[in-house]
């Protein structure tokens, strides 16, 4: 009887090569090397003569070059430890941790100055931390449970939402104090004010209401009611409309902005266009940076629905992850990221093709999106593994093909990690 070749086992290495740092413009990549081998005694032999060939053969993937005076940050809050975790975005590596006030949950930075403004719920202050310095250099006394800020484009107003004293903290961020505090609804959630500064949009998750601020007059100018859980709100660039998720139901309330100077009538009032039906518990709106469209994520549907904000019209729905949570769009508007909750991941969606092409494996629980200023980096807020995934948005597999996203590495966090943002600038 003729015996049957006995299967050689296989010899796979995955090995790291260092390529220097960061800032000489390559990183780190990890190689496999695949080999046969018949008697366990070849092992050694094999290594020898195929290691050199194997390591003059990894390829090294370009890592952006910044000049010496460039500094890019992100700050996460860790409402667990009342703190503020420090990520060095040029060297990719953890740099410090900040202690600000009792559970830190929101956090903003100014597009005009070095700072940046993080919300302490349990205090009902706001910490200012100089992002040169990063320490803390003033703390803004707010009202009760104040859970969000926005900045206005010129940094010179923050607006903070009061859940607990259901009102709006305007704050002077040049004389680092409450300059006004505007009565809304019942737990204001989030209160964002539109690119022209002319509208402040307020979400009353208890009253299911969305309360709209005039900021120059420091006072209510329209509610609009019938949006159970309002939650987060997305603004078009030209501030036309408002959209609120309405996390308590299915739906997307769609509110027409003032607009004085339009040569229409009707627009010269705020105005309830309509609800759109999405998914069930809608719970982040993630606009394209062009304004054309928001990808609603659907917490419990696994889905995230399209709408097109020129029209106002649900374009779809198209299955994603286990919980999508948030989402966040390229500056290119190409390509949608989505983090799935509950199945540690990264979804990405090909907004032209209208389809999902690539999943990428994070930490646990990924909830807050973050890019790199330039984009190269997207950063996941891992809330249940309590890190940082960080992820290279460009990547290329196994074989050289480029994809869309591959995990880059991990950084740690406080505990109980949440909200993220993001500081570039030049020292002087």
């Amino acid at each position: 009887m003729a015996s049957r070749s006995k299967k050689l086992p296989e010899l796979r290495l995955l090995l790291p090569v260092k390529v220097g740092p960061v800032l000489e413009g390559e990183i780190p990549v990890l190689c496999q090397l695949k080999a046969t081998y018949g008697a366990p005694g070849m092992r050694g032999l094999f290594l020898l003569i195929l290691l050199p060939l194997f390591l003059a053969g990894c390829k090294h993937k370009p890592f952006p070059k910044y000049p010496s005076d460039y500094r890019e940050y992100a700050y996460v809050t860790n409402g667990g430890s009342n703190s503020v975790t420090v990520l060095d975005l040029v060297n990719v590596r953890h740099d410090r941790e900040i202690a600000v006030g009792a559970n830190p949950t929101g956090v903003a930075a100014s597009l005009s100055r070095n700072e940046v403004y993080v919300v302490n719920t349990n205090s009902g202050t706001v910490s200012v931390i100089d992002s040169e310095k990063n320490q803390v250099v003033s703390t803004i006394p707010v009202h009760r449970q104040p859970y969000f800020i926005d900045v206005d484009t010129q940094g010179l107003r923050g607006y903070v939402a009061n859940a607990g004293s259901n009102n709006v903290s305007v704050i002077d961020l040049d004389k680092r104090r409450e300059i006004a505090a505007i009565g809304v609804g019942e737990a204001p959630g989030l209160a964002r004010i539109s690119p022209d500064d002319n509208t402040l949009v307020v979400s009353n998750r208890e009253s299911a209401s969305a309360s709209l601020i005039d900021p120059h007059q420091y006072k209510v100018r329209s509610v609009f009611a019938g949006c159970p859980q309002a939650t987060d709100i997305a603004i078009l660039p030209d501030s036309s409309k408002a959209f609120v998720a309405c996390s308590g139901g299915h739906q997307v309330m769609v509110i027409g902005l003032a607009q004085p100077a339009s040569q229409i009538p009707s627009e010269h009032v705020d105005r309830l266009l309509t609800f759109l039906d999405v998914g069930q518990t809608p719970v982040h709106l993630a606009l394209k940076p062009d304004g054309g469209e928001i990808f609603v994520s659907n917490f419990n549907s696994d889905t995230i629905s399209e709408i097109a904000t020129g029209t106002s019209e649900v374009g779809g729905a198209y299955l994603v992850g286990a919980h999508p949570s948030g989402g966040v769009v390229s500056a290119d508007n190409s390509t949608l990221w989505i983090s799935n909750f509950n199945a540690s991941s990264l979804g990405v969606y090909s907004i032209d093709d209208g389809k999902l092409i690539h999943t990428v494996h994070v930490g646990d629980g990924p909830d807050q999106l973050a890019f790199s200023a330039n984009g190269f980096l997207l950063l996941a807020v891992d809330t249940r593994s309590e890190d940082v995934s960080v992820v290279r948005t460009q990547s290329y597999a196994p074989n050289g093909a480029a994809q869309a996203g591959a995990l880059f590495t991990i950084l740690p966090a406080g505990k109980h990690p949440n909200g993220i943002a993001v500081k570039a600038f030049k020292v002087k």
